[in-house]
């Protein structure tokens, strides 16, 4: 059956439902197939009938020996029983160990934090083209090189996002989920939910980011606990709630993500991005804000500014921004300018489009309020911060694409 090509594109698509189906017309029983791979015939039915997928790298581990099928055809590492030509030592896997891979999602992870996404957009691509593309096609590999593709795949498309460049972003997202999937960890693709969850609030479609949000949260629940990751989906359904108008179900996702921040972990797991008190207390103050109850949007801000350490330039900006919309929307001037000067200090060397665009509506909300005179002044010195911060960010607006 190696030779059927329905059978290598089961493998390809990692369509175990398929693979079955067609072992099954070759003769083996549903009984034996369930009986190999260690699953009841109902889940086996399930799988036949498309109403569920394998999603479990042990699955996988499991079926491949069962089967005998190459351990390449299903993303997996050489299997023990594969057969080596004579007198050749077995080829080891020329990566490196996920100790590097985790090392450089590090860095990048820091010097985002710290400048944005728009100067480093293409030093992550470039570093998927040259350091990991390559080792995907390895069968020594293993699945760990997948989990590693997902994880910096799923960071340019945020630093796609900070660039402003949103369908890139978009496409990054939905590379991400698959190479996460083929790695087997469930949790690493819920955490690509939440961000194409994050990414369809932004573009306004509330409907596509409940829709993912529910994914993500269909996936961490196959998955170990980790409160972090819990709490954020949670937390992306709520703000699609809010994005809808459904004021109770938002306040009740919002809760269960409170909830879930404080629940113990059941493991630690180093490829997913932190998800902490500052940024609850940030998305908190969104969830609020759009409800239109701005006395606990105002409480969540001033929080996430208070939680949010210096090092974090672009999120402290982004938790003033928030604050300072939450001040005109009380009609507080005074405290809007007194964030406003506070937000004028922001790093220079940032290189974010969101934070600008963001500066740039908050600019148009004080217009109206320019005849009050430190609001007037405040705006003065606005326009030429923001002056100075395009032309830092030009070559990245202007910059081509980046395949």
């Amino acid at each position: 059956m190696l030779d059927d090509t329905r059978l290598l594109a089961a493998c390809r698509d990692r369509d175990m439902g398929a693979l079955f189906r067609l072992l099954n017309h070759r003769g083996i029983s549903t009984r034996k197939i369930a009986a190999a791979v260690d699953i009841t015939q109902g889940r086996l039915y399930d799988y036949m009938n498309g109403k569920s997928r394998v999603e479990k790298l042990t699955m996988f581990e499991q079926i491949a020996d069962a089967f005998h099928i190459p351990g390449h055809l299903l993303g997996l590492a050489r299997r023990s029983w594969e057969p080596t030509l004579e007198g050749t030592p077995r080829q080891q896997p020329q990566s490196p160990p996920d100790g590097d891979d985790l090392a450089a999602i590090e860095a990048f992870r820091l010097a985002d934090r710290q400048t944005g996404g728009g100067h480093l957009y293409g030093a992550v691509v470039r570093h998927l083209r040259e350091r990991v593309a390559p080792r995907l096609v390895d069968t020594g590999s293993g699945p760990q090189v997948f989990a590693a593709a997902a994880a910096l795949t799923e960071m340019a498309g945020w630093m796609a996002h900070d660039s402003g460049q949103d369908d890139r972003a978009l496409k990054h997202f939905v590379r991400a989920l698959p190479l996460a999937r083929i790695s087997g960890d469930l949790s690493l693709a819920a955490q690509v939910a939440a961000s194409s969850s994050h990414l369809a609030l932004q573009t306004g479609d509330a409907t596509e980011a409940l829709r993912w949000a529910r994914t993500g949260i269909d996936l961490a629940g196959e998955a170990p606990r980790i409160p972090a990751l819990s709490a954020r989906l949670h937390t992306m359904q709520a703000r699609a709630f809010a994005a809808a108008a459904q004021h109770g179900p938002a306040a009740r996702a919002l809760e269960h993500a409170h909830r879930a921040l404080d629940a113990p972990s059941d493991s630690e797991h180093l490829w997913l991005s932190p998800f902490d008190a500052a940024a609850l207390a940030s998305e908190s103050a969104l969830i609020w804000r759009d409800l239109g109850r701005y006395d606990e949007a105002l409480a969540h801000a001033e929080n996430a500014v208070r939680l949010r350490e210096e090092g974090r330039a672009r999120s402290l900006a982004l938790s003033r921004i928030t604050l300072l919309g939450i001040h005109l929307q009380r009609k507080e001037l005074d405290a809007a300018v007194a964030v406003g000067q506070d937000l004028l200090t922001t790093s220079p060397t940032l290189s974010s489009v969101r934070v600008v665009r963001q500066l740039d509506h908050l600019g148009q909300m004080m217009d109206p309020h320019k005849k009050y005179g430190p609001v007037r002044e405040y705006l003065v010195r606005f326009d030429g911060v923001r002056k100075a911060r395009m032309l830092l960010l030009a070559d990245i607006l202007t910059r081509g694409t980046i395949a």
